[in-house]
């Protein structure tokens, strides 16, 4: 009877633990530090475990690992499907109420968050683990956290209300935007409604440490304009000494006029305000005005300047004698009646010698009324979805080039009607299919391929041979870039074989084409790609928009004008002004990489 008591007893003590954990819910579970045995054998202290990038490189026995940031695309069948292969055969809807959270940390110039997120119900029992997946928006680096539940674990539908934790990202830059995605494992065969993903921004500078102490974010708050005369005086308060700007500007623009202004202050005589006189302006013209730090991406503020007109005086007034008075009534009536006759001559004679001619004066005059008239062309009314626009690059330029990539990827979608398929915005597509089938597929259903030409085209990237059968560390260097990397550039390849092929068929070329920034040069546009239509950006977008929705930029009667494209409009949209500061970066960058080039094989 006892020993019957006794195990009573150690039963109902293994069961409090369980009753009491579903009865809590909302509980937060953060990650803990387990080995991948434990995971394996089902151990009770491996839950919810961290899995490092060398717990996958010692489990799987090689280094690719580095090129999807830390995780692998089937984790589950890779390190728990070997002893038993069901554990990642059944289906786990994604996960629900994904957050971001930003962590407290003293380094000023980075943001560090927490991702937190609660597991669907749907197919719960199944759950293995979560991957988590941060990527830099319009980006190509990344990185990846791993959380797995050890082998014996199945989950009651309760949990679903428990709040799951990463680790801390930490490294991110401050005022950037970055995609989140958390994916629930297994991954199933039909990749669809597995992940969720959350798109977020970290802080600026003067969010987090406040406008004063931010170089790039400082801007003059405090602005009194004062004018006398033609004279205007403009004062405006001075950054801290402490962020070392030294020089401002000031730009007035009106009626397509532009009046720029150097203002260097004296430090000696005032530090807190400083004020400046804007000259060259126009009588009666109002100004649109902005000041701002002469710095690169530095705030600019707006203010305005109502230039009056000023009464010249001086000037006696002419005294009219009385016989002046009689006469000017009349003289002022015979020139009236000289002015009246010579106008009436004028018309007359044209009208007589196109009378000789036989042409009829009102063909002119609707002719006349004609040409003043802008007609309003649409877009093809035939087609039912945007264009598809495939863009492809070289990798070899650097991240200030990609970066100009995206950006302009970014900008053709946001306001040139196009949807725009690139390679590091459908990473998981990528990653899913392999790079290379990727690619096929996007070739053959895009409408258009655009090539971005540039320097890079030219260099043939090899991984380095290894030797005696040692791993060579610069093969893993390549690798470290991202699965795209070698695979863009060996589709800009593909494309230059398909012009060909086009092009011996006598085909139509009109779906492929080249594009250089203003950096580049036409040398580096490939000689195969030469055979299609080129332009250079950003000066061309509006050539590049009547290309990819095939209407005429000029006709009879009428030309295609939209401002958001337009060379001098397209930089006053967000999505331009990126786009602009992204190809004057990229040229930095190159001409940096010609004062200083890299040898090969360094």
């Amino acid at each position: 009877m006892w020993k019957a008591a006794l195990i009573f007893y150690h039963l109902s003590a293994l069961g409090w633990p369980l009753q009491a954990q579903e009865d809590v819910t909302d509980a937060v579970i953060r990650p803990q530090d387990c080995s991948l045995d434990c995971i394996r054998q089902g151990e009770p202290g491996c839950e919810y475990c961290r899995i490092t990038t060398s717990d996958v490189k010692t489990a799987l026995g090689f280094k690719t690992v580095d090129m999807f940031g830390g995780c692998i695309p089937k984790p589950c069948f890779d390190l728990l499907g070997k002893e038993d292969p069901e554990l990642c055969q059944h289906y786990v809807r994604a996960p629900n109420d994904v957050k971001v959270e930003l962590v407290q940390e003293s380094n000023p110039k980075s943001d560090t968050i927490v991702v937190s997120w609660k597991p669907s119900y749907y197919g719960i029992a199944f759950l293995r683990g979560f991957q988590v997946l941060l990527q830099t928006l319009g980006g190509s680096s990344f990185a990846c956290q791993l959380f797995l539940f050890h082998r014996n674990l199945s989950l009651p539908a309760s949990h679903a209300q428990k709040v799951y934790k990463s680790d801390p990202f930490s490294g991110l830059s401050l005022g950037s935007q970055y995609a989140i995605t958390v994916m629930a494992l297994p991954v199933p065969e039909k990749w669809e409604r597995f992940y969720q993903s959350k798109i977020f921004s970290t802080r600026s500078c003067a969010e987090k440490n406040g406008l004063e102490k931010c170089k790039k974010d400082w801007y003059p708050k405090h602005i009194k304009v004062e004018q006398e005369g033609t004279e205007v005086n403009v004062t405006f308060n001075l950054a801290p000494p402490n962020l070392g700007i030294r020089s401002y500007f000031s730009l007035c623009y009106a009626n397509g006029m532009k009046k720029y202004t150097d203002i260097t202050p004296s430090s000696s005589k005032n530090k807190t305000h400083h004020s400046y006189e804007l000259k060259g302006l126009q009588e009666g013209t109002n100004y649109t005005c902005e000041i701002a730090a002469n710095e690169v991406d530095a705030v600019r503020t707006k203010f305005n300047v109502q230039v009056l007109h000023i009464k010249k005086g001086g000037t006696s007034p002419l005294s009219i004698t009385p016989s002046l008075a009689l006469m000017l009534p009349v003289c002022l009536a015979v020139v009236a009646i000289l002015v009246v006759c010579l106008a009436a001559l004028t018309r007359r004679r044209p009208q007589l010698h196109m009378k000789r001619l036989n042409i009829k004066p009102d063909v002119i005059t609707q002719d006349r009324e004609s040409s003043t008239q802008e007609e309003v062309v649409a877009l093809p009314s035939q087609r039912l979805s945007p264009p598809r626009l495939l863009m492809c690059y070289s990798s070899n330029d650097g991240p200030a080039h990609i970066n100009a990539v995206m950006q302009l990827g970014a900008f053709i979608q946001q306001h040139m009607a196009t949807q725009v398929i690139l390679d590091l915005w459908d990473s998981m597509s990528v990653a899913g299919e392999g790079s290379m089938a990727w690619y096929c597929r996007q070739i053959r259903e895009s409408d258009f391929i655009l090539v971005i030409c540039s320097q890079g085209l030219s260099i043939k990237p090899k991984l380095p041979e290894q030797e005696d059968g040692t791993e060579d560390e610069e093969a893993e260097r390549w690798l470290d870039f991202g699965p795209s990397t070698l695979s863009s550039d060996v589709a800009v390849q593909l494309v230059g074989e398909e012009v060909g092929r086009a092009k011996a068929r006598g085909q139509d070329l009109s779906k492929y084409m080249s594009v250089i920034f203003e950096h580049s040069e036409e040398t580096d546009i490939p000689t195969e790609l030469r055979l299609v239509s080129h332009y250079r950006l950003a000066r061309d977008l509006p050539l590049l928009f009547s290309h990819l929705h095939k209407v005429a930029l000029h006709r009879p009667g009428g030309f295609l004008k939209i401002s958001s494209i337009s060379e001098e409009g397209f930089n006053k949209l967000p999505a331009g002004a990126a786009l602009q500061k992204a190809i004057h970066e990229a040229g930095v960058e190159r001409r940096s990489n010609r004062r200083h080039p890299v040898e090969a094989g360094k």
